[in-house]
């Protein structure tokens, strides 16, 4: 186990349906969450895992799990906002076949009691990361005219909520760019999209319920049936499993001319 401190052709279906199986797949905040959900799917679908976060003991522990049940996976200890760990990674692992851009953080405040440290925070782990570490292992796509770029967005990436301006500008980026570089990529078979989510109930979002809760002077369950729910004609979290058969499309053939789109899972909610 490994832990870290830190010319285009004509392709064919065989060929893309051939690379899709087996990849080695970089997913970021992996330790917990939508991450772990996504690593442990993948594993079970015969990918090999890197399985990266910040916490090295939840990163062990997710890869010991995904070993449990046969998958292959190693762990890797990666800060998205270091451009070292960035390096590092793709040192370590130059054979990365497709790159999940989901390690983030949240932080609920108006913005004039935001801290300006906390701010530069969420854009560098949301939106700057994932631009480094596709920056990072495109050469490496590239030289083999194969990859797959998915970036975990969010509802926030179509709309707004107050008390969130970090991370809804870091996640309306992350359409911006999946964009731009989708145009710069157009002659290779590598696809860059963004999977777009309402709340999904994970350790983050439970986290959210109190500080809106406190922010809006509420209770929890009014945040949840209120705040988050409301706007969705479904009222209802959005599964785990969905994200999961989400990626599964997009590594799929069928997806392999799907490049700078958004596949969004809102129960509704931008219907309205």
């Amino acid at each position: 186990m490994t832990l870290q401190k830190g010319s285009s052709t004509a392709v064919s279906d065989s060929d893309s349906e051939s690379k899709s199986q087996n990849s080695t797949v970089l997913v970021t905040g992996a330790a917990s969450g939508i991450g772990l959900s996504i690593s442990e799917s993948l594993a079970a679908s015969g990918h090999r895992v890197i399985v990266s976060d910040m916490n090295e003991d939840a990163a062990l522990s997710a890869v010991e799990h995904i070993r449990s049940q046969g998958g292959s996976a190693e762990a890797f200890v990666l800060n998205v906002t270091s451009q070292d760990n960035i390096d590092a990674v793709c040192e370590q692992f130059p054979h990365i076949d497709v790159l999940i851009n989901n390690a983030g953080i949240q932080h609920v405040s108006k913005l004039e009691d935001f801290p300006a440290d906390r701010w530069k925070l969420l854009i560098d782990v949301l939106l700057t990361g994932p631009a480094m570490l596709t920056r990072a292992v495109l050469p490496g796509m590239k030289a083999r005219n194969y990859g797959r770029i998915i970036n975990i967005g969010s509802i926030h990436a179509l709309v707004a909520s107050p008390y969130k301006s970090a991370y809804v500008a870091a996640k309306h980026g992350l359409i911006g760019f999946a964009k731009t570089v989708a145009l710069e990529l157009g002659e290779h078979d590598i696809t860059i999209n963004t999977l777009c989510p309402a709340y999904v109930k994970t350790p983050l979002v439970e986290k959210q319920i109190a500080d809106q809760a406190r922010e809006n002077g509420i209770s929890e369950d009014a945040v949840i049936n209120d705040i988050m729910l409301a706007p969705m004609a479904k009222k209802s979290f959005i599964a785990l499993e969905e994200l999961c058969g989400s990626i599964d499309f997009f590594l799929s053939p069928a997806a392999r001319n799907m490049t700078a789109q958004t596949i969004v899972l809102d129960g509704g909610w931008t219907a309205r």
